[in-house]
């Protein structure tokens, strides 16, 4: 073998060699490549299901929320309703205490008269009440009221008012007035009967 095909074999050979490195190179490179890919897509996915968990999260919560706030607007409307119907009812029984005239009636109007008369500090008073009422007291109020407002001297109103049943006592410069009638007291005691009515028909949910 001559000198040039030395040179030739040494060139092929070198040349063997660097094709063999280069290519393990490459292939390093290459899995280099794949084993980031593959990390990357890892992390991606893991990211997208974070995110996806975090969106079906927050989805939920509103739904939680939106059921939560229905549910309460629901019992909110029960309770009005309830209460509602409770105070029609307690307007139905004084309405047919009044139309009965029962003695429980008298009774309860001369309550009213005298808490009226003691929270005024004037003599002379006026009292004011329904028209079905005036009609049957008129004849018999002197009695009626001096049993219950001794040493005051308390006018039946000739003009009734509207009202279901009770009472209104004022002075006769009308500067003074205490409300006993259905309606006066109701508003008087709305909050604490409000609270009373839905402690005693929703004891959990009040």
């Amino acid at each position: 073998m001559d000198q040039v095909e030395e040179l030739e074999q040494a060139i092929l050979a070198q040349a063997n060699r660097l094709a063999s490195e280069y290519r393990e190179r490459a292939e390093r490179s290459r899995d280099n490549i794949l084993r980031e890919a593959g990390e990357r897509l890892h992390l991606r996915e893991e990211r997208e299901v974070l995110l996806a968990k975090a969106k079906a999260e927050r989805a939920y919560r509103r739904r939680v929320q939106a059921n939560e706030l229905q549910l309460r607007k629901e019992m909110d409307h029960l309770r009005w309703n309830l209460v509602e119907e409770v105070r029609g009812r307690l307007a139905e029984r004084m309405q047919a205490m009044v139309q009965e005239r029962q003695e429980a009636y008298r009774t309860l109007l001369q309550r009213l008269l005298a808490k009226g008369v003691a929270a005024i500090e004037r003599d002379a008073l006026v009292a004011e009440v329904s028209k079905r009422d005036l009609t049957w007291l008129q004849p018999i109020w002197q009695e009626f009221s001096a049993a219950v407002a001794a040493g005051k001297q308390v006018e039946l109103a000739a003009l009734p008012i509207e009202t279901l049943g009770g009472i209104r006592i004022r002075s006769e410069d009308n500067r003074i007035r205490v409300d006993n009638t259905f309606e006066g007291r109701l508003e008087r005691l709305g909050r604490r009967l409000h609270q009373i009515i839905i402690e005693r028909l929703l004891p959990e949910g009040g």
